[in-house]
This record gives C-alpha cells, sequence and structure tokens, in this order.
C-alpha cells in the first residue's frame, strides 16, 4: 500500500511543475518589458534607458533564480522522499538534508540557463544602445 507515498511524491511534484512555470512567465515577461522599453525609444537609448531595462534585466533574473533554487529544493525533497519507506511518510514539505554548496544562492544566481538567457538580454540592451545611437 503505497497511497500515501504516492500522494506526497504528487505533492511535491505539483509544487516543482508550479516553480517551473513561474520561471518560464518571468522569461517571457522580462523579454515583454525589455522589448517594450527598448521599443519605445525609437530616437535611440540613452544611459538612462540602458540602465533601467538592464535594472529591469537583473531584478527578473533573481526572481528567476529564486525560483530555480525553489525548484531544486523540492527536487532534492522528492529524491528523499522516493527512497522513504511507506510507514516513514509525513507530507512534510521541509528537506531532511541541508542543500549543497551547489544550490546556494549565488550558484543558482550563475547557473549556466540563466547566464545565457539573461546575459543574453543584457548583451542585446547594450547592443540595441549602441548602434541606436
Amino acid at each position: 500500500m503505497i497511497e500515501k507515498k504516492l500522494k506526497h511524491l504528487e505533492f511535491i511534484q505539483n509544487t516543482i511543475t508550479r516553480m517551473a512555470n513561474n520561471s518560464f512567465l518571468l522569461k517571457g515577461w522580462s523579454i515583454t518589458v525589455v522589448g517594450a522599453l527598448i521599443g519605445l525609444n525609437k530616437d535611440g537609448l540613452d544611459a538612462k534607458v540602458i540602465a533601467i531595462t538592464t535594472f529591469i534585466t537583473f531584478m527578473f533574473w533573481i526572481l528567476d533564480a529564486y525560483f530555480l533554487k525553489q525548484e531544486r529544493f523540492f527536487r532534492k525533497r522528492y529524491d528523499e522522499v522516493s527512497k522513504k519507506e511507506e510507514e516513514n511518510i509525513d507530507f512534510s514539505m521541509k528537506l531532511d538534508k541541508p542543500l549543497t554548496s551547489n544550490d546556494n544562492w549565488v550558484n543558482v544566481f550563475f547557473s549556466v540557463t540563466l547566464n545565457i538567457f539573461y546575459g543574453g538580454i543584457v548583451v542585446a540592451i547594450l547592443l540595441f544602445g549602441y548602434f541606436m545611437k
């Protein structure tokens, strides 16, 4: 009888899915907001617009890193629960073991996927600023 275990894993998987969806939505909004700010400045990007769009990009980057960290946390929790015996299932969403150093906030912020996406946006902002003078 593994109903409790399956239900607990389902709870955790739903949370992981929600974190991944939040990350996806943030990426879409970041491109939309930055694109709109660049598009509204037809006469060229001055230093103020470049600074504002870069700041906004970093704010989205920070939020996305937060959701990615939470997703990693719950993936570890999923692994822990999958190894537990049925009688030890307590429906806790807390991690029994501490996270590794790879899961600290700075490492998540500078993860490859976030660097490529948000770093690409920052480079695009700087290129638009340089060529739209």
